[in-house]
């Protein structure tokens, strides 16, 4: 009997996000997402990480080895009442990386949530490598990411939303990348997704070497994000007008200044897929896909391109119809 009230609070849920998608995108739309939600999980791809997982003995490798340039590594985490599971496994997915110079500063935007604050303190006493900042009120996504930006000590900054998941060798694979001869002010690597639970890997995003066409159509370089931070101070950080694609908006700005962009082809980042994730249900935060109308729209008139930006059929994807240029 038990086992049938959980199968049948299974496909209540389903049915209700299915009746959801439909109504936000209509039947043909909505059908096609739930189709692509509720296939299985790839089994290539799941064999593939397990094949390509970095195994023990190579994290210790990676600790002993030491680079010539040796950078701190801030990596910004904004938390508003984050899941007990889901905020632990982001701690320890940073405590446990290969390169240990790093700095993990979390700006807690409702200290009053004990359990929050609790979890918080009790890795803060642990690893003094953590700093938290206690926020009066939840500003905004951006301005609570700004408010750690102004603490960070770091040569780089690194993105890290609060429910998802650094691999151990993250911070190793950029700080290896910082000591090529042409050293970037923006690196990015490959992500995937992962269950709520945390126990199954899918939807990998294999991604191209950096791509401004492909930039202005999606968000495709999204996670990992690591910029200099001289870099990100010189844009002026993140701007609120934009929340929900604060982060968007500010790798557009970012890459406007600089051609010296890199790519790590690695599965660095696991992004968290859970009922109010836009991973889960873009319905979930359509006005994140506005902002990001808007975002690429403001970086064609500053990049001086003549052009109009929609929305596609797919939520967070974009149609740039650029004006034709007159040539005499």
């Amino acid at each position: 009997m038990g086992r049938i009230n959980v199968f049948m609070r299974k496909m209540l849920k389903k049915i209700k996000k299915l009746v959801l998608c439909i109504k936000q995108y209509g039947t043909v739309q909505g059908w096609r997402y739930i189709r692509r939600k509720y296939q299985t999980i790839d089994k290539e791809y799941k064999e593939w990480f397990e094949f390509h997982k970095i195994d023990v003995e190579m994290l210790d490798n990676q600790k002993k080895e030491r680079f010539l340039f040796e950078p701190l590594i801030s990596i910004l985490v904004p938390v508003y009442n984050t899941p007990t599971l889901f905020l632990k496994e982001m701690l320890m997915s940073v405590c446990s990386q290969t390169y240990g110079d790093w700095e993990l500063c979390v700006a807690n935007a409702n200290p009053d949530n004990r359990i929050v604050e609790e979890i918080l303190e009790s890795f803060a006493i642990k690893d003094d490598r953590i700093k938290i900042l206690k926020l009066q009120n939840n500003l905004g996504i951006a301005q609570n990411t700004n408010a750690i930006l102004q603490m960070a000590n770091g040569d780089y900054i690194g993105l890290l939303d609060h429910d998802d998941m650094l691999a151990p060798d993250a911070l190793y694979q950029v700080v290896k990348e910082l000591n090529q001869e042409n050293v970037p002010e923006i690196i990015y690597s490959d992500e995937d997704k992962i269950t709520t639970d945390s126990q199954e890997h899918f939807q990998p995003h294999f991604k191209p070497d950096f791509n401004l066409d492909l930039l202005r159509s999606n968000n495709y370089i999204c996670h990992f994000f690591v910029v200099k931070k001289g870099l990100i101070d010189d844009i002026g950080g993140f701007h609120e007008q934009y929340n929900g694609a604060q982060d968007y908006d500010l790798i557009l700005r970012c890459v406007e200044k600089t051609e010296r962009i890199s790519h790590i082809p690695q599965v660095l980042y696991h992004w968290r897929i859970h009922d109010a994730s836009t991973a889960d249900n873009p319905a979930s935060k359509i006005y994140a896909y506005e902002a990001g109308k808007r975002a690429i729209q403001e970086h064609l008139n500053r990049s001086g391109e003549k052009g109009s930006v929609e929305n596609s059929s797919d939520l967070g994807f974009y149609h740039v119809k650029y004006e034709l240029m007159r040539t005499s």
